[in-house]
């Protein structure tokens, strides 16, 4: 007996499916698992069969079709096709939770696509399953892009991929949540991912910063930014918020808030770090952590405005040891820093 893959669809009318499983029988295909993708042509019904030793391709695509089964497709199987779906998806689940940089490789085995590749821009033409395409948002930044010849890809598929690239995205931002972070002078923050829950406590370090230390942030005015600024800060369409908290003073008031905001193949950064705690070094440390998830997340440049006095930040900058070129419009200054081009796993 040998294993097989067959994928056909069958119209979802009572007793079409009896029929297919009855033209399998009459030639000794014993069917081991089905799984039911519904479509607007009608069930995709993709089943991992045992059949005889004699039994060929075509012999089975035959017997499909008698069986009312249409845009047949069939393909040699392995053993470890028979473990069911929902167990093969929770070990990759499980794989994440280890490595959610393995989220290229793990789409690759769910899906079994024959390529998959990463941009950091979305799509342009957005999201969406072709015959052999996949197009995928990743939910920190970036379009993967995945590829098979057959069979086609079906929009149960879509689902069970875009959920998989959300849990890597969720693994990925816990694995930089709160961390204690020991500063030179000795004093301790945590610094953790922002959330929309935290739209007050920004509000409250705007309040609380300097007029001047707003203005060198926002380039412009030195009021306070809308509300909804704010929210856009805190949860970024692509990208990443950090925020640092004095964990020594009562509710742990956020002390400073980095931006990674993520557009096209470039980030954008900036730094708020609260009058009191400047010059400590939380805005480097910050930074720091800032170019490593711009890294894994495979940019290829953070680009940074700034005024051109201000000398604490351009010293900052300074201190990542990397070349990054400066343009100049007037009294703003643009620093521009070249990453490694590297990209998540994709197997």
């Amino acid at each position: 007996m040998a294993l097989w893959r067959i994928r056909a669809t069958v119209d979802d009318r009572p007793g079409y499916l009896s029929v297919l499983t009855a033209s399998l029988a009459l030639r000794g295909v014993n069917i081991l698992t089905v799984q039911v993708h519904t479509t607007e042509a009608g069930a995709v019904d993709d089943f991992l069969v045992d059949a005889p030793d004699s039994l060929t391709e075509t012999e089975l695509l035959a017997a499909v079709e008698r069986g009312r089964g249409r845009n047949c497709w069939v393909a040699r199987s392995e053993a470890r096709g028979l473990a069911d779906q929902p167990t093969r998806v929770l070990g990759l689940a499980t794989r994440l939770v280890r490595d959610p940089e393995a989220a290229g490789e793990a789409l690759r085995v769910l899906l079994g696509a024959d390529e998959v590749s990463w941009r950091p821009e979305p799509a342009v033409d957005g999201p969406g399953i072709g015959d052999t395409t996949m197009r995928l948002a990743d939910p920190t930044g970036g379009t993967y892009t995945l590829r098979r010849l057959a069979p086609s890809f079906t929009p149960a598929e879509y689902a069970r991929a875009q959920a998989l690239a959300e849990l890597a995205a969720a693994v990925a931002r816990r694995a930089v949540e709160q961390v204690a972070l020991v500063l030179p002078d000795g004093a301790e923050v945590g610094v953790r991912p922002a959330t929309g829950d935290d739209v007050p406590a920004l509000v409250s370090l705007h309040e609380t910063c300097s007029a001047r230390s707003r203005q060198r942030r926002y380039l412009g005015g030195a009021g306070l930014p809308p509300v909804a600024r704010l929210r856009r800060l805190a949860e970024p369409e692509r990208g990443l918020t950090l925020l640092a908290t004095d964990v020594d003073a009562p509710g742990e008031p956020v002390v400073a808030m980095a931006n990674l905001l993520g557009e096209g193949d470039e980030a954008e950064v900036a730094l708020l770090v609260r009058d009191d705690w400047q010059r400590r070094g939380l805005g480097t440390a910050l930074l720091r952590r800032l170019v490593r998830h711009a890294e894994q997340s495979g940019y290829a440049a953070l680009v940074l405005h700034t005024h051109a006095e201000n000398v604490p930040m351009l010293r900052t900058l300074r201190r990542l040891g990397r070349p990054a070129p400066v343009d100049r419009d007037g009294p703003v200054l643009t620093v521009t820093v070249p990453l490694p081009v590297t990209a998540p796993a994709t197997g």
